[in-house]
């Protein structure tokens, strides 16, 4: 949970938005949504609005039908709101008609409309070309800058991360691996190259991350807690890709199979 304060973006995976809607149940533990359990008050889905992967929508309907489907099954109302996000599209086209850029809007626009605290997408750029992609972007900056709304977005294309994301929750099968904020998990992270040798203390490094051979370089991705100023290490920045690989990583990687032993025989 989070107090409303402003815009808010946040990284999670698919499950977690199923969980908070209501859609699953947790099978140990509990969730709460704003203050609620969704199953047992789901009246707080008043305040949620989820777009699925795809943007699942009647079809049949005209852009105009959804937008009043929606106005009359959401008791607060934004026409206004939803009329300037939309007023590209051609109210009388069919749903099915419209690109996945257009019908990825107009979803949007259907869940800004009922002026949500909290907002779910899940991979809301899979499918979209660049283009889309961007105005997607623009739409969902714009609408929840309106509304000071929090987004938690699931999302498995690193790049999505980094362009809309504050605040990033990483989890492996089920456990959190890293969260915190981007700006200051990637200000903490640092990536020391230099040659192969026994690892000691490092000055100013607080934990060593992953380590990685190549020949005689040696390669650490570390957790600092001042300046490394010791000269045979080449101190470098991450990238958030790199940072996220490095922790989805198992916590001890696979060793190669010995080669199998086959008795020699002579043949002559």
């Amino acid at each position: 949970d989070r107090d409303v304060t402003g815009v808010q973006t946040c990284a999670l995976p698919i499950s977690l938005l199923a969980l908070a809607t209501g859609l699953l149940a947790p099978t140990e533990g509990t969730i709460s949504v704003l203050g609620c359990d969704p199953l047992r008050e789901p009246s707080v889905l008043a305040d949620v609005g989820f777009v699925a992967q795809g943007a699942p929508l009647y079809r049949s309907f005209t852009v105009a039908e959804a937008v009043e489907f929606a106005r009359r099954t959401n008791p607060r109302w934004d026409s206004e709101l939803v009329g300037s996000f939309l007023a590209r599209l051609d109210n009388r086209a069919k749903v099915g008609t419209l690109s996945a850029g257009e019908r990825t809007q107009l979803a949007l626009a259907l869940v800004l409309g009922k002026r949500p605290r909290l907002v779910l997408l899940d991979e809301p750029f899979a499918g979209l070309d660049p283009l889309a992609g961007r105005e997607f972007l623009q739409l969902l900056m714009d609408g929840v800058a309106e509304i000071s709304a929090t987004v938690v977005i699931a999302s498995h294309v690193m790049a999505d991360i980094e362009r809309v994301c504050d605040d990033i929750v990483l989890m492996v099968d089920g456990r959190v691996r890293l969260e915190g904020n981007v700006e200051q998990l990637l200000e903490s992270h640092r990536i020391l190259m230099g040659p192969r040798r026994p690892l000691g203390t490092i000055r100013g490094v607080r934990r060593i991350v992953r380590e990685r051979h190549s020949g005689r370089q040696l390669t650490l991705l570390v957790v600092s807690d001042g300046a490394i100023l010791d000269p045979s290490w080449t101190v470098e920045h991450v990238g958030l890709e790199e940072l996220l690989l490095a922790y989805m990583a198992p916590d001890r990687l696979p060793q190669p199979e010995p080669p199998e032993r086959v008795p020699l025989r002579w043949h002559g």
